[in-house]
């Protein structure tokens, strides 16, 4: 396929979510509240393909967009939306990264924010982002769908306005992740794009971003789009492996508290998106996901949060399994930053050692 015709405004345009404002439902004059999210790195891994399999690696680094999450592509969209049409109360369930952006993004616009969370189930860096903003924060007794049900009623009560995925301003920011993988990789697709899944809204939203990206002839082929689940949460890959629709799984549990989501609000959307592009999904346990983040950080550099190395762990495994090809050219999506989670990115190496100041103690310690 020859390549694409750019839209005459990209041409100089900075990396960045507003980038692709043509494809997204806010008004020209609209102000958009933003933080400057979007342009993160792509970045090369041959160690990683390496230890996965395949032919050519690439990861997607969210964990570079402000609040550290991918979170804020979707959240610069839907804030812009809700702060023009008079909205000044916003609010969300949460496993942490949602709650981390909305505060943010509320306190950019000067409306307030209230979140509410699974009580003693939020990463500390993620809770720390949210009470640190300004939110008000409410901690649930129960687990995520617990709160999220909570938060509806809510909103049906008019007490505040939705932000979770299930807004459809949401899903139309989140595009724009995978409209840059398209533009950065030379507007030339890879064989496939490996997301984690929690509430599924990510992998749906890209679906859309790709089918509107081939209707405007700017992609060249269809990627496969690939679903990674933690296996004491995987209500999605259990669908895919025995087919039908999701069922609700309950009592979700795994320590990728990103992914923790036994009743996915965007779950059709995301069967869709993976059957429809020849995909499949899989659920790993929580031993092969810390296996995968340890050599995210210590082969590549790349600290990243557990939900965001589920992905290379679901890889290397259909890898091994035979059914993704050691020659495709993939994309991970790594979805949050590791200091989200710093217990888990703690647990990843040695311990550090005590020693004395004096460098014949440290060459003792070093060897």
């Amino acid at each position: 396929m020859p390549a694409p015709r750019l839209p005459e405004a990209w041409q100089e345009a900075p990396p960045s979510a507003w980038k692709y404002r043509a494809f997204l439902p806010v008004e020209e004059r609209a102000p958009i509240v933003t933080l400057h999210e979007g342009g993160t790195p792509l970045v090369a891994c041959p160690r990683l393909a390496d230890w996965c399999g395949v032919a050519e690696l690439w990861v997607k680094v969210e964990g570079a967009n402000p609040t550290g999450s991918f979170k804020d592509r979707g959240m610069t969209c839907a804030v812009s939306w809700a702060v023009a049409h008079g909205a000044e109360v916003l609010g969300c369930a949460s496993t942490g990264n949602t709650a981390a952006s909305l505060a943010a993004y509320a306190a950019r616009a000067g409306v307030k924010a209230v979140v509410l969370v699974p009580q003693g189930k939020v990463a500390l860096g993620k809770l720390a982002q949210s009470v640190a903003a300004g939110a008000r924060v409410l901690e649930v007794q129960g687990n995520f769908d617990d709160a999220m049900r909570a938060v509806r009623g809510l909103a049906d009560a008019g007490d505040l306005a939705l932000l979770n995925s299930v807004n459809p301003f949401r899903l139309e920011g989140q595009k724009t992740l995978a409209f840059e993988v398209i533009d950065q990789l030379g507007w030339r697709a890879p064989d496939r794009l490996v997301y984690p899944v929690g509430n599924a809204g990510n992998i749906s939203a890209g679906h859309k971003a790709l089918r509107e990206f081939q209707q405007a002839g700017l992609l060249d082929r269809m990627p496969m789009l690939t679903g990674v689940q933690a296996a004491g949460s995987a209500p999605v890959a259990r669908a895919i492996r025995e087919g039908g629709d999701v069922q609700p799984w309950p009592q979700p549990e795994t320590f990728a508290t990103a992914i923790r989501i036994g009743a996915p609000v965007s779950a059709p959307k995301a069967l869709a998106a993976i059957r429809d592009t020849k995909g499949t999904a899989i659920a790993m346990p929580d031993d092969a996901i810390r296996e995968a983040q340890a050599a995210m950080a210590q082969q590549e550099g790349l600290l990243v949060e557990p939900a965001s190395a589920a992905p290379l762990a679901g890889l290397r495994a259909l890898v091994q399994a035979g059914e993704v090809a050691r020659s495709e050219r993939v994309v991970c999506v790594a979805t949050g930053h590791g200091l989200k989670d710093p217990d888990a990115a703690k647990a990843l190496g040695a311990k550090p050692r005590v020693v004395a100041a004096s460098v014949e103690a440290m060459r003792e310690a070093m060897r």
